[in-house]
């Protein structure tokens, strides 16, 4: 682990705020720890997530991961960021300790959640209606 890296992360919060008029908010609730993990993405009409933010009432580990998926998502599509892996989030804290190992899983699941809230809002399109738009 790059304790300087995690050190800065924690200190500086990168992320950690609630956003004003968000597209998508998602919440996520660890029952083995009782930590909280709330994103808000802001995303553009051609799917690009513009701005994300998130809150949580978790520790150092939380914090950190919260800040970690704020860097890696910001500017990709909503589809990039489904990709996001838990090894991607490791590689660039240079790994977690043995006891924190779910913190990643935990954190990507408050991002898949807000990515289906977000999806869930989004109008649907039926084939006919994609037909008249390509005719």
């Amino acid at each position: 682990m790059d304790f300087p890296k995690f050190q800065e992360l924690v200190t500086n919060r990168h992320g950690f705020a609630q956003m004003e008029q968000p597209t998508a908010t998602g919440e996520y609730f660890s029952d083995s720890c009782g930590d909280m993990y709330t994103f808000y993405l802001k995303v553009a009409p051609d799917e690009r997530i513009e701005d994300i933010s998130y809150f949580t009432t978790g520790c150092g580990f939380g914090v950190a991961t919260c800040a970690i998926v704020t860097s890696l998502v910001k500017g990709k599509t909503v589809s990039e960021a489904e990709q996001l892996t838990t090894k991607e989030i490791e590689d660039f804290l240079g790994g977690y300790p043995e006891r924190k190992r779910d913190y990643p899983e935990r954190v990507l699941e408050a991002l898949r959640i807000t990515i289906g809230n977000y999806r869930k809002a989004q109008p649907t399109t039926t084939a006919a209606e994609s037909f008249l738009k390509i005719t």
